[in-house]
């Protein structure tokens, strides 16, 4: 049967291979249409194709559940609980040694990272993994999970990715020397404890140094708090004074935080996140680092659900690799380019 591409759902598999008008190859025949692939066929501006006839009833809206890889989450859900509740016995260990087995270090983290490349939806990923207990912990690990993709993403070879994700790992790991009361305080830090809690980079570099041979590491947990403008800290660096890879912290450590629940903070709609990160892009944060991180988790929005300014409801069907929070929505049966129609505005993301 023939359809128009704004009338496909879900579950359709096509009947014929599909070409666009200059005759390059889109699609082959019995291809499973899902969102991504209905979006691949608006981009190229194709209005009908053949599908196989319909069966069954429309395919059911994805939700959070069924938008990962089934092959996911019973691989690393409890590589990632390990990882949470081992790192906590490392911090504990550090709190009392003052330093980190590197060997303890790369066991924990390493069978995690080496299985991430099962999911490629970030987002999804971390909400699923995420609970409310244990900030600390958690949020080095998500870091350290974060980092390794980011790293991939600005162009590190996989070796180079993992010694990131390490990084991103440790980034945190001076803390332990820091008074749990100031850390977990709800109310705003005095000036005094918040100078106290700026010296954890530092505790944090001495204690990698002082555990293992890892410039790279040491250099993430002293700097990851530095700012492209100098208004970071322990030293004020700027730009290119500060190390690649606490570039890829300080971006993944932002995130990481304000997509989590604390005593003190609601977690913030995701999208909304990656709108505050493009904004520190202009003056704190590394642009490149930034917006490559934005490019490649705003795809992962695809399929979505949102809430517009308006009230009104759609799906995110396509995203823009410049514009990213413009993207194709779908509202009913009418597709709106939010990069044209500027006076439409998403409000939330359900996911």
């Amino acid at each position: 049967m023939r359809v128009h591409v704004t009338d496909l759902v879900e579950g359709d598999i096509l009947s014929q291979d599909t070409f666009n008008h200059y005759g390059l190859h889109v699609l082959s025949k019995g291809t499973y249409l899902n969102t991504m692939e209905i979006s691949r066929l608006l981009q190229h501006h194709i209005e009908y194709v053949d599908i196989e006839e319909r069966h069954t009833e429309a395919f059911p809206m994805r939700t959070l559940e069924t938008t990962v890889n089934p092959k996911w989450l019973p691989v690393v859900q409890p590589l990632y609980v390990d990882a949470v509740k081992r790192f906590e016995e490392l911090y504990a260990q550090a709190k009392v040694s003052g330093t980190v087995n590197d060997e303890q270090v790369s066991s924990i983290i390493n069978p995690l990272l080496g299985n991430l490349q099962l999911e490629r939806d970030v987002i999804s990923m971390l909400l699923l993994l995420n609970t409310s207990d244990d900030y600390t912990y958690q949020h080095s690990v998500q870091v350290g999970m974060l980092a390794y993709y980011l790293a991939g993403w600005v162009g590190y070879s996989d070796e180079e990715a993992i010694e990131a994700g390490k990084a991103g790992f440790l980034h945190d790991i001076g803390k332990c020397r820091i008074d749990d009361a100031i850390l977990n305080k709800p109310d705003k830090l005095t000036a005094e404890e918040f100078n106290e809690v700026k010296k954890h980079t530092v505790y944090g570099h001495e204690i990698i140094r002082a555990s293992f041979d890892s410039p790279l590491v040491a250099a993430a947990a002293l700097s990851h708090h530095e700012r492209n403008d100098g208004s970071g800290y322990p030293h004020g660096l700027e730009g290119d004074a500060i190390h690649p890879i606490a570039k890829i912290i300080a971006v993944v450590d932002i995130y990481s935080a304000m997509i989590s629940e604390r005593v003190y903070q609601q977690k913030r709609d995701l999208l909304s996140v990656l709108k505050e990160l493009y904004r520190l892009s202009f003056n704190e944060l590394d642009p490149h680092t930034t917006h490559t991180f934005i490019k490649h988790m705003i795809p992962n929005f695809i399929g979505k659900q949102v809430e517009l300014e308006s009230g009104e409801t759609g799906m995110i069907v396509m995203t823009h690799p410049t514009e990213f929070f413009q993207p194709l929505i779908k509202i009913n049966d009418e597709f709106i380019d939010l990069t044209i129609e500027r006076n439409y505005a998403i409000k939330h993301v359900h996911l």
